[in-house]
């Protein structure tokens, strides 16, 4: 019988455009598996492991690391080599306590910044959707891919400050003018600007932010900005 299973592996010539990975080694590439992020915006895990961090050398190596319990990703251990990493996720290796939080920065969509204990405690997620469950509370899903349930009234396009794994609001950024942004995709991505006026979206075009960076002002899709606190010490979403 034919295997309908879907495949883990991909050809390094389809590979996303921002994976840094060397495209004529070899014939195939880790695929990354459906979850929270999309493939088009998240590497697997082992890749990170064998091509970003160099932690190690093959993905046979890269499996031992993972099957033996020794990565976290947001405070909960992963067992899946493919598993997606993306925007704002906290990649955490034990018993070492090394860790990382995949920001956008020069362009590139993720980039790994090494970050202390204290900040692996929490992570900045946007909400991409919100509906009403039983019981009259609000269920709100983050562009991650987790979800809560609160009593809290919160918007669209705005970021929430998670305790992780605890998965708790602790402060919560709302997306209007005057608040600070970060660009996550594009020509600018990584850069933080100010949030001049947001534009409502028409039949032609989508819903838009004026960000100004210093001396210049870009209007862009609110699709791909962020709303942070960048002099929020146990956030960091820049890398010096």
């Amino acid at each position: 019988m034919a295997n309908k299973g879907g495949g883990t592996k991909l050809k390094r010539q389809a590979a996303p455009n921002f994976w840094k990975i060397e495209r004529k080694q070899s014939r195939f590439v880790l695929k990354v598996s459906p979850g929270p992020h999309s493939k088009s915006s998240s590497y697997p895990l082992g890749v990170v492991l064998r091509d970003i961090l160099k932690v190690c050398r093959t993905m046979h190596e890269a499996k031992i690391i993972v099957k033996g319990r020794k990565v976290k990703i947001d405070g909960q251990i992963c067992l899946d080599v493919n598993r997606a990493i993306g925007l704002m996720d906290v990649l955490e290796f034990s018993p070492s306590g090394e860790a990382f939080r995949f920001i956008a920065k020069d362009s590139d969509i993720l980039r790994p910044v090494s970050i202390s204990h204290q900040e692996t405690k929490s992570k900045i997620a946007k909400i991409s959707r919100k509906v009403k469950v039983k019981g009259g509370k609000l269920q709100y899903g983050f562009h991650d891919g987790k979800t809560i349930i609160s009593d809290e009234e919160m918007n669209v396009g705005d970021s929430c400050i998670l305790s992780i794994p605890e998965m708790k609001v602790t402060n919560r950024i709302k997306f209007e003018k005057g608040c600070s942004a970060l660009v996550t995709r594009g020509e600018n991505a990584g850069v933080i600007g100010r949030v001049e006026d947001v534009r409502e979206g028409i039949f032609s075009l989508p819903k838009r932010a004026l960000l100004s960076f210093g001396n210049r002002s870009v209007e862009l899709p609110v699709d791909i900005v962020i709303p942070v606190v960048p002099e929020e010490p146990a956030i960091r979403v820049s890398q010096e």
